[in-house]
């Protein structure tokens, strides 16, 4: 039996290496290519063969609605298992990707087990098996966090391209929404850049993890234009907000992973309007 291979498409360095890891966590013998675009996805598809495609769908260029459209359109990928991967979960929105030829969606942020669940029912449907190929390649077990991230992801530098300027304003008042696999907080925000948030959260039942993946929403804009920049990003710091043991708050600060233009001119009107 041939093993597995993977395709992973996503422009934030963080995101792809977090696929990876699971993955390989997963399926140990698969073949995983990553790829920053849709374009060079195209070309990987050219000379490649594929068992399965995890795309981003929000990426600069050509987005993953595009690439999907353009996969379909040629016979020998129309079969070809092609889960959405999106902070974007409006009905309408996921409507949209099922009638571009979606096989299935994720929401970001999500668990290893639920990404893992996905991609074994569309390998499954598309003919695999997939008990024998997590038995043949040794795997089977689901490990937490992102080991495999490389370590220019996690000090927060791009692999090629220079960080965006930093626009900071202190003293903010604002509010982010902050969603974690399973559950959304509010974050009350005491400062923010382009490339990361320092706020305040209440405490609660589950805490943040280090380096767990993260969906932070900001409202920007005047009431009448208001819109809604999505940005990935991970837990990089966490402490208490106060001097005691069962201490209500918490500070945190989250870097983001995008390299989007469209959400970082978003984040730099909100910014620029503090």
């Amino acid at each position: 039996m041939q093993p597995l291979k993977f395709l992973v498409v996503d422009d934030a360095t963080f995101i792809r290496d977090m696929l990876k890891k699971q993955l390989r966590d997963a399926f140990p013998g698969a073949a995983i290519v990553d790829v920053p675009n849709a374009m060079r996805a195209q070309v990987a598809l050219k000379s490649e063969r594929f068992d399965l495609v995890l795309c981003d769908w929000e990426m600069p260029e050509m987005s993953g609605e595009e690439f999907l459209r353009w996969l379909r359109a040629h016979p020998q990928h129309r079969e070809l298992p092609f889960i959405m991967v999106s902070s974007r979960g409006e009905r309408d929105f996921v409507m949209k990707a099922v009638q571009a030829g979606v096989n299935d969606y994720i929401g970001k942020p999500f668990k290893p087990e639920i990404l893992i669940a996905k991609v074994s029912r569309a390998l499954s449907r598309a003919g695999h098996d997939v008990a024998a190929a997590r038995h043949a390649s040794g795997g089977g077990g689901l490990t937490q966090g992102i080991a495999g991230a490389s370590v220019a992801v996690l000090t927060g530098k791009a692999e090629s391209k220079p960080a965006a300027p930093a626009r900071r304003s202190s003293n903010v008042k604002g509010q982010a929404e902050i969603a974690f696999a399973g559950h959304t907080s509010t974050c009350v925000i005491s400062d923010i850049t382009l490339q990361r948030l320092s706020g305040i959260m209440r405490r609660e039942e589950r805490l943040p993890a280090i380096l767990e993946p993260v969906v932070v929403s900001i409202i920007t804009g005047e009431a009448e234009a208001r819109e809604v920049a999505r940005l990935n990003g991970y837990v990089h710091a966490l402490q208490a907000g106060e001097n005691r043991i069962d201490a209500n708050v918490l500070k945190l600060v989250i870097r983001f992973v995008d390299d989007d233009p469209t959400k970082l001119e978003l984040l730099s009107h909100y910014i620029s309007s503090l």
